[in-house]
């Protein structure tokens, strides 16, 4: 069985829902099952540390998950543009990965949730495709062939797979939303498992 990493920070539960997706598409291979795993929140010095464990939904990642994984799934949602500072403070600390070459040829993909339509869901996008091309992984997108990415009025990119939250993180996914994460991880599951042969 290849396991596929779904890795994601979810402050409000948009991203959490995504990746939930993601997971799904991914199960829905054979040979192929999905990890969850979720960072704690970045803290200034002042607030009381994350627990060891999570109150509820998935694991807090370590990098052995990273290291097992056969396909990593990334998701954040979007902070200015860019990945949200929990998720990049778990990815900096992959160095010792990187210079093993741990994740080198491995498919990866990203997705993300937004407050707005065009909050920076793309370039979040690009932003957590970075460190993953700097450890040698093998950048996965939406082709077009998935027939949502023409007809979506809310998130969805061929760069990942999106959402468009609100404001107050209260607007549930869309069919066209739900439908492209499924689809990313069920493409993911699928070249992860080509490549392992």
């Amino acid at each position: 069985m290849s396991e596929i990493l779904v890795l994601y920070y979810s402050a409000g539960g948009s991203v959490r829902r995504l990746a939930e997706l993601v997971a799904q598409g991914v199960e829905r291979v054979p040979g192929a099952a999905a990890r969850l795993r979720t960072v704690p929140r970045v803290a200034p010095l002042t607030e009381v540390a994350a627990p060891p464990v999570p109150p509820e939904g998935a694991p807090y990642a370590e990098l052995k998950d990273l290291e097992q994984c056969a396909g990593l799934a990334l998701g954040s949602p979007g902070r200015f543009g860019n990945m949200a500072a929990a998720l990049k403070h778990f990815l900096e600390s992959s160095g010792a990965l990187w210079q093993r070459g741990a994740l080198a040829g491995k498919p990866a993909c990203v997705f993300t949730s937004t407050g707005s339509l065009h909050g920076g869901q793309e370039t979040t996008l690009l932003s957590m495709m970075l460190p993953l091309l700097h450890h040698g992984m093998l950048i996965l997108g939406l082709p077009y062939t998935e027939v949502e990415l023409n007809s979506t009025r809310e998130g969805g990119t061929p760069y990942g797979a999106s959402h468009f939250a609100g404001i107050a993180d209260d607007r549930p996914l869309a069919e066209a939303e739900r439908a492209l994460c499924i689809a990313q991880g069920r493409r993911l599951a699928e070249i992860a498992l080509r490549l392992a042969r």
